[in-house]
This record gives C-alpha cells, structure tokens and sequence, in this order.
C-alpha cells in the first residue's frame, strides 16, 4: 500500500546552516513526508533599517512561489523575524502566500506561539543568540501576545551566520538556566541555533517542555500539510500535542 506523500516548503534565511540538516534528520525514516527549502538573503539580526528590510515581504514572497512549483501542501517562513517586527507581520505575510499559493502557510514564530498556547504553559522562558535591544524587543512582542517571558537568556550575537557555529552545549547551558529560574517550558527561540536534538532528553532532565524552533516550525507544517505529527514524538513532547485550531 503506498504511502500519501506530503511536501512540505520552508523558507530559508540564507546564511542559516541548521534548520536544513535539522528538519532532514527529523524527518529521516519517516514515510512519505519530505522538506524543500527555497532561500532569502539574510545575513544579521538587529533592529536597523537595513538589517530589518531584509525580511520585507517583497523578497520573501517570490521564495514561496519557487516552493508552490514543487506542489508543496504547505509552506513555512523557517524564521522567527516576526518575534521582534510584530506579529501581524507574520500573519500578513501567511495571508498573502496562501492568496498567491493556495498553499496553507505558517512561520516559526506563530509556530512557537501556538505551541505554547497548546501545551497551556504558564512561565515560558526564552532563550536565543541576540543582542540585547532584540531581546528586550521580543519580550515586548511576546507579551503583547499574552505571553510575557518569565525568564530569558541570550548571547548578545548579530552575526546570523555565527548563530549556527553556537555549540549544543551552550544551548543546553542555557536552557538550565532559565529552567532553574522556574520556566516550565523554554523556546530556542531561532531557527539557526541547533537545539532540535537537545530537546527530549532536556525535557526529560528537567522535566519542562523544550520547544526548538525548528522542531515546532516542522510540527506545525506537517499539522497544516495533514500528516502525522506523532510519527516524530521521539523528538519532543511538542509531538505529542495537537495545534490549536482556528
């Protein structure tokens, strides 16, 4: 009996060098589904003009329609950009892809935030690479969603490049750190930081939930794209968790 096949299209920063290999290993020896990936230029993070017109819509879109010609059944901004730019950028930016697509579409971000709501976690902890003013941003950004930050951690980096070179221990450094400060659950909150295989064993240390941006971009999609999420509960309790509808 043949497998339905789900594709599913993520959208790229073009200096990051995890979210790839990470979505690829998720997705090695499950059936059926597989990753695409079309990229955008994006090199810092910072809140300058220059640095925040990098994820205009106007560059991001043309990468949605490359993945649509691979008849993907739905597409992920693989970034979570909006956590410092707004939410409602995010969420425009889903309305006009699915509008040129016909393709469901999502981001890191909204992903983070739904999972979040889905597990009803009450003192989220956030840890990232950035710098202090985009720290304190999304802070801002989260807590105009309800979801103010309990506890935080960050590395005061610009270079986007640089988040992929940050080693596994230092993330899971991190993520104690802000556990032990009474977070019950922490989101890796960039898709450049390869956190997605620290998560099931930190949760199990811990015992809070570890939500890994790109984990949770990959658990969202493949909700959106009608496959299986539990064929990934290994990676996290998030796998185990049903999105919230709208």
């Amino acid at each position: 009996m043949s497998v339905l096949r789900k594709r599913l299209g993520m959208i790229t920063p073009s200096s990051n060098s995890v979210l790839e290999p990470a979505t690829c290993a998720m997705l090695q020896g499950i059936d059926g589904v597989t990753a695409h990936f079309s990229r955008f230029r994006v090199t810092e993070i910072a809140l300058d003009v220059a640095a925040l017109s990098q994820f205009d819509a106007s560059v991001m879109l043309p990468a949605a329609d490359l993945l649509a010609d691979a008849k993907v059944d739905a597409i992920a901004w693989n970034g979570t950009s909006a956590s410092w730019l707004g939410i409602g950028r995010d969420r425009g930016l889903c309305d006009a892809i699915t509008a040129r697509t016909g393709v469901p579409a999502t981001t890191s971000t909204l992903a983070c935030i739904d999972a979040v709501r889905a597990l009803r976690a009450k003192r989220v902890g956030l840890v990232s690479p950035y710098t202090d003013d985009v720290q304190r941003r999304i802070g801002e950004v989260w807590a105009e969603e309800g979801i103010a930050p309990h506890a935080e951690r960050h590395l005061g980096l610009r270079d986007n490049f640089a988040f992929g070179e940050v080693a596994s221990a230092t993330i899971a450094d991190m993520i104690r750190v802000v556990a032990a400060e009474g977070a019950d659950a922490v989101v890796i909150l960039c898709t450049n930081l390869d956190g997605a295989a620290l998560a099931a064993s930190l949760e199990q240390e811990l015992n809070i939930v570890v939500l890994d941006s790109v984990a949770v971009t990959l658990w969202r999609s493949l909700s959106l794209a009608g496959g299986d999420i539990a064929t990934l509960m290994s990676w996290g309790r998030i796998f185990q968790t049903m999105p919230i509808i709208k």
